[in-house]
């Protein structure tokens, strides 16, 4: 909990975090149809998919917290940019993996790619869960292996 403070003592990346959380929560609660926007604001959560919309929480939880402590190891540490890929490709990856809620955009990809994208669409849909629940895993790995590089790198007291 340390290294969390203290990356997250810097009102930078504290902003930085709320920003993530934000940026990504709304989009997905958007495309995943929890929120609408005509003809008005409103917010539906259907009985059958609480569980859905707590991984979409979790999930732009999980980036919010482990890409601004990325950027703090980039910033602060000034490490080699082959050594920071593993972090920040894992995060990125987790985050892209889990914007599968494919309701309305499954009807553009369907008519873009013809059969191939109503196959992706559908396979998407089917797995959608699963799906984000490995991004969720892949990011709470990724949290673990950067706070542990960086009470390596900083030589963070513990006790």
């Amino acid at each position: 909990m340390n290294t969390t403070k203290l990356v997250f003592s810097n009102y930078k990346y504290l902003a930085l975090s709320i920003a993530i959380f934000v940026g990504l929560l709304f989009p997905l609660l958007l495309v995943s149809e929890y929120i609408f926007l005509e003809p008005y604001f409103v917010g539906h959560i259907p009985p059958d998919r609480e569980f859905g919309l707590v991984l979409i929480v979790v999930m732009a939880g999980l980036a919010g917290l482990v890409l601004p402590m990325n950027v703090y190891r980039i910033k602060v540490l000034q490490i080699s940019r082959k050594k920071m890929s593993g972090g920040v490709f894992g995060s990125i990856v987790g985050s892209a993996a889990g914007a599968c809620g494919c309701g309305p955009i499954g009807f553009a990809i369907f008519s873009t790619f013809g059969s191939v994208g109503a196959t992706a669409s559908a396979f998407l849909t089917n797995y959608e869960i699963p799906i984000r629940l490995a991004a969720i895993a892949l990011l709470a790995i990724t949290y673990y292996t950067t706070i542990r590089s960086l009470k390596v790198e900083c030589k963070i007291n513990t006790e």
